[in-house]
Order: structure tokens, then sequence, then C-alpha cells
């Protein structure tokens, strides 16, 4: 059994910008490990509540952070004048965790384009983690952009950065449990429209690491469900076999989509998780 989820503001003391928010589940045992966790966009903590829980129950404590302008955090949403502001954020989850760890293994999560500042962090600062961990890792779109659209955004990005546009995303694409999807969908939280500068700043950073993806030299583990609407499951693979670690995972999972720690089958995908990182604490 675990403690019960506690939640706050996480008020800066490495960084400057708005504050942030986190959850945090200690398990009621010495931790063997702690995790931190950053979300994809228009995404938030409190969606990985019951993954934390889980998690909590096979001895691992777990911090999640809401990034700028997404969840309870403060800052416009989906928005950032550039992309290293979201490695401040995870420098601000990194001080939770360690707080919160007191000397124990840590390991850092990812999912989607918090698997991109996951990765970018991690290539940053490898030091303070045991291992590199994602789900679906937003290293590039599933359905390509065409060049005009790209172009377009680019001139937003420099005139209109705040430019809001529909992003497409929807609970539908996410998983293939009817209730997470409506839950989705309906969720205050959760946001349907990406800005011109986060986007071009997100294509950047995508950029960025693909290109020192060598440089990567921590055990790596990428879960990605087969049948991802959103995120291109070729483009992780590349970055998975660019990466020098010695000790690294490839785990797809036939037909899921986006949000494999939301389908139906969650649990497994957790559970191996908690094993992995388990193996690499010891």
């Amino acid at each position: 059994m675990s403690t019960a989820l506690e939640r706050g503001t996480l008020h800066r003391e490495r960084t400057s910008g708005p504050e942030l928010y986190y959850a945090c589940v200690t398990p009621e045992s010495a931790p063997r490990a702690w995790m931190a966790l950053l979300h994809g966009y228009a995404d938030h903590s409190a969606r990985y509540a019951h993954v934390m829980a889980r998690l909590a129950e096979r001895g691992i404590g777990v911090v999640a952070v809401d990034l700028r302008g997404h969840g309870r955090a403060q800052g416009r949403r989906g928005y950032c004048d550039a992309f290293d502001q979201f490695l401040d954020d995870a420098r601000e989850a990194r001080r939770l965790v360690e707080a919160r760890a007191k000397g124990a293994p840590l390991f850092l999560f990812g999912h989607s384009f918090g698997g991109l500042v996951a990765t970018a962090s991690a290539l940053s600062d490898p030091a303070p983690w045991r291992g590199l961990a994602l789900s679906a890792p937003f290293f590039g779109l599933a359905l390509e952009v065409p060049l005009a659209k790209q172009l377009a955004a680019r001139v937003a990005s420099r005139v209109v950065p705040t430019l809001a546009l529909p992003s497409g995303l929807a609970g539908k694409d996410m998983t293939h449990d009817p209730a997470v999807a409506a839950a989705y969908d309906s969720d205050p939280l959760v946001f349907n429209n990406a800005t011109a500068r986060w986007f071009t700043e997100a294509l950047r950073a995508q950029r960025d690491v693909m290109a020192s993806a060598s440089r990567l030299a921590i055990p790596m583990r990428v879960t990605f469900g087969s049948d991802d609407k959103v995120a291109n499951l070729a483009v992780a693979r590349r970055f998975f076999d660019a990466a020098s670690s010695p000790d690294k995972t490839w785990d797809e999972r036939p037909h899921l989509f986006h949000e494999v720690l939301n389908e139906p089958s969650w649990q497994g995908v957790v559970d191996d998780l908690a094993t992995w990182m388990a193996q690499r604490a010891s």
C-alpha cells in the first residue's frame, strides 16, 4: 500500500519563471528508487495518478510536475519563449525529486512532449539519473506537416508567437479505453490548441535531440504503441538505434495508441517499467 497523493505548488529555487505544480506519491516502506515524471503536451500530472500509485506499490516513489503553461502551473497555455524554458522546469522537478529521494537512485521519465524534454535534459546533464525511460517520445509527428504549414508557423512564431491553432489532439487517438478518451476530451486542464512559438521550438528541439542521440550513454527504455497516431515511431526508433548506451530496451506494444499508460493494458506496461528500474537501482 502507498501513501495518499501529495499535491502542491512548486516554488522555484534554481531557475526563474512561472510557478509550477507537482504531485507526489511516497511508498510506505523505504523506496528502492525515485522517478521524476514529465507529462505530454496539453497534458498534466494528475492524469498519471494511477501510474504513480502503481509504482509506489512496487516501492518506487514518483514526483510528477505540471510544466509551465500546463495543468495547474502558471503561464500562458501551451506557450514558451524558448524550448530551454522547459529544461528549467525539468531542473526544478529534479530538485524536488532529489529532496524526496534522500540519496535513493533517481530515474527520469517523460511521455510524448515530456519525453522530448526529458531526453534533452538527460543529454544536458545525465549525472543525476540512473536511467531514462520514455513512452511515445515526441521526436517527430506521426503525420507529416506540409512544408507550407511549417513555413507559415515559422513566420507566425516571429510575428505573432502566441497565435494558437487547433492541435487536432483528441481522446480517441490516445487510448482504446472509451471512458479514458471521454475524460481526456472533457478535462478542463487539457487544451486543444498549439501556439506557433511552441511548435517551432519543439521542431528545433527535435532536430537538436536527434543530432545528439549518440551522446546518450545512460540506460534507456523506450515504450511505444505500434498504432500511435500522434508521435512518430520510426523517428523514435532511429534515436534509439543511434544512442550509444550499452543498456537500452525497445518495448514496442502491438496495436496500442499514443498513451500506453492509459490503455486498458496499462498495468502491465507500468509493472515492466518498475521491474526495469528496480533492476538498475540495485
